[in-house]
């Protein structure tokens, strides 16, 4: 029987809560997708208006490099905290407190009157995405047990709704704003702003949380953590978390320069990396309902990988005359993502071990994706040309495919990993 749907009994040496609430129910669904909302408009806003931001603030080109590469960075340093805030505070409160963050940190940063002021207040931001990051997927195990698959996706959806959102409207928002940056960065805040709401009353009446689910104890009453970097599933589900990272950040950061290199136009080049991300919106949903469906998710993992492989070759070959292709191949391929987050709720039975697994898995996986949209930069610069980045990330592919083809056997990482 897969993991997202093992019974729900409660075994002794297990604690359990009071019965989930229909209100509360509610809640969490709408809190869910206002949160997944606002998980990359801080970051794709940003990236449309870099001219005019680096221009406003007298930006240097290897400080708005540094910009680009600290997302990831603090998703690594901050979502490693999450699992302990929420075990204190409980998830719901640490999710508040995230959009909270998100919500200020946009608002500060346009008018912080400097480039440390600024990446400062990115930094706010990126902190509540961080958090927030790592608890999406602890508390669809811990709501909605028995649909994993279907919650993810509409998380996940909702996430790549608001990341391509953000990227095709803050340009035309900015002019209609009368044209300064500052406001079209600040409007961003008003969407995190109505995501604080909905996790208000839950946060406050911590009550209606369900965890119906077992959770181990040790003899001093407390749950006893994970040795997580003992389980096999785990270290495969980072690496793989990290090698997907990596691939959508190049995409993101460096296709439409690809498409621009090979005579497509500015504008073109914009509608296909927009293609890209747009792609992720339905197949978000759909990837995780299927996911769940499955006992082994590394034929999914398989499949994504080959578009990569075949989106790769054809930007190899012909970027600008199959252009739109390699466009659609590549977003389906970065739908490893949703698959990666569904993994993360379907290798652990518990909340606990969800918590534990999402942080180890993205904390650990978006170190990994930093080096690669700086080495793409490198070897582009010093070769002249595209070829060997794309045969890197190419490369970076097949190893992607094997580790998420061994975290996709049905096994968690409580077999694995035993108890501290």
């Amino acid at each position: 029987m897969p993991s997202t749907e093992r019974g729900a009994s409660t075994a002794p040496g297990t604690r359990a809560t009071p019965p989930t609430r229909a209100w509360a129910t509610r809640l969490v669904v709408v809190g869910i997708v206002l949160t997944a909302l606002n998980l990359r408009p801080a970051i794709t806003s940003l990236g449309a208006l870099l001219e005019e931001v680096r221009d406003g603030l007298g930006m240097s080109g290897s400080v708005a490099g540094l910009l680009t590469s600290v997302p990831p960075l603090c998703f690594a340093v901050f979502g490693v905290t999450a699992p302990r805030l929420a075990r204190r505070f409980g998830p719901a409160a640490v999710v508040c407190a995230g959009m909270a963050a998100i919500t200020a940190g946009l608002l500060i940063r346009p008018y912080a009157g400097g480039t440390a002021g600024f990446l400062v207040a990115s930094a706010l931001a990126l902190m509540g995405i961080a958090v927030s990051n790592v608890l999406m997927p602890v508390i669809v195990k811990r709501w909605f047990p028995d649909r994993v698959g279907s919650m993810t996706g509409l998380y996940s959806m909702a996430l790549a709704l608001g990341t391509s959102s953000a990227a095709a409207v803050t340009v035309p928002l900015t002019g209609a704003l009368g044209g300064g940056w500052q406001s079209g960065l600040a409007v961003w805040a008003g969407l995190a702003a109505a995501a604080v709401l909905p996790w208000l009353p839950l946060a406050r009446n911590r009550g209606a949380a369900p965890a119906r689910e077992p959770v181990r104890v040790a003899p001093d009453g407390q749950a006893a953590p994970l040795r997580i970097t003992r389980s096999r599933t785990a270290w495969a589900l980072a690496v793989f978390f990290g090698l997907q990272a990596t691939a959508a950040y190049i995409t993101m950061g460096w296709m439409a320069q690809i498409f621009r290199d090979a005579g497509v136009p500015a504008g073109t080049a914009g509608l296909l990396l927009a293609v890209t991300m747009v792609m992720g919106v339905p197949l978000a949903f759909v990837i995780p309902r299927l996911a769940t469906r499955l006992p082994h998710q590394g034929p999914i993992v398989l499949a994504l990988g080959v578009c990569g492989l075949a989106g790769y070759a054809g930007l190899y070959l012909a970027p600008a005359g199959g252009a739109w292709a390699w466009a659609v191949l590549l977003g389906i391929a970065n739908c490893a993502f949703p698959l990666a987050l569904t993994m993360v709720g379907m290798r652990a039975r518990t909340g606990a071990g969800v918590a534990q697994l999402s942080a180890f898995a993205q904390s650990t996986g978006y170190l990994i994706s930093i080096p690669g949209p700086l080495l793409v930069g490198v070897l582009y610069q010093h070769s002249g040309g595209w070829g060997l980045p794309i045969a890197l990330m190419a490369g970076l592919m097949l190893p992607q495919m094997a580790v998420g083809f061994l975290a996709g056997r049905d096994r968690t990482v409580e077999d694995e990993a035993g108890r501290a």
